[in-house]
């Protein structure tokens, strides 16, 4: 795996990690993930003591918002990436105690197939997790945890308390475009959590900033 760099996001802790791709007149070549690059490999030591133990698949129509989810007992950190149109991906703040808590990012991840290079986004627990999309599209995530039913909750991608002042407002107006014109959520992700609820809730003890 020919790792380009790691970049950090407007919250340190979510990363993005640029990978080659090995092009020639017939398309291109990669590999997207090695065990012993993600180990020992100087730029993402932050990823050496992440074991992944499951892999998933999703297909969304344009105009869907799905999120914001997150897990404990046991904790689910994602890495995260396009194969087929254009995800930007939203990651929210969870941590109790943390300076950006009820902060969320956007990082825009359009796949290309003429581009040199590919990319993974690492979102570490005590982060919620969502998306949207622009066009139909394919991604796939790999998991350091197995889904654990009961275990799990979501922030409302609606809520109204959430803070968006860290988000590129290009960005932020495509998702509210997305929104406004009918965006497509199952009623569990629209009637999530909104920050504050979730962080009287005493599951929040789960995400305390310093501790995970």
């Amino acid at each position: 795996m020919k790792i380009l760099r790691a970049k950090t996001l407007q919250i340190e802790a979510v990363r993005v990690i640029k990978f080659a791709r090995f092009r020639d007149h017939r398309g291109y070549f990669t590999e997207h993930y090695r065990k012993s690059d993600f180990r020992n490999h100087t730029d993402i030591t932050f990823m050496k003591d992440v074991e992944f133990v499951q892999c998933n698949e999703s297909y969304s129509k344009k105009g869907t918002v799905r999120g914001l989810h997150f897990q404990w007992n046991p904790y689910m950190g994602k890495l995260v990436r396009t194969l087929v149109g254009r995800m930007i991906d939203m990651v929210l703040d969870i941590r109790k105690g943390s300076p950006t808590f009820g902060k969320i990012v956007l990082y825009d991840m359009p796949i290309d197939p003429q581009a040199d290079y590919s990319e993974w986004i690492w979102v570490p627990p005590g982060f919620a997790h969502g998306n949207f999309f622009t066009e139909d599209s394919m991604i796939e995530y790999f998991c350091s945890g197995q889904y654990s039913p009961g275990c799990e909750a979501g922030i409302s991608p609606l809520a109204n308390d959430i803070d968006w002042s860290l988000c590129d407002t290009e960005l932020k107006k495509l998702y509210d475009e997305v929104v406004a014109t009918g965006g497509l959520l199952t009623d569990k992700d629209r009637n999530g959590f909104s920050v504050g609820q979730w962080e009287s809730d005493v599951l929040s003890d789960n995400f305390v900033y310093g501790k995970l």
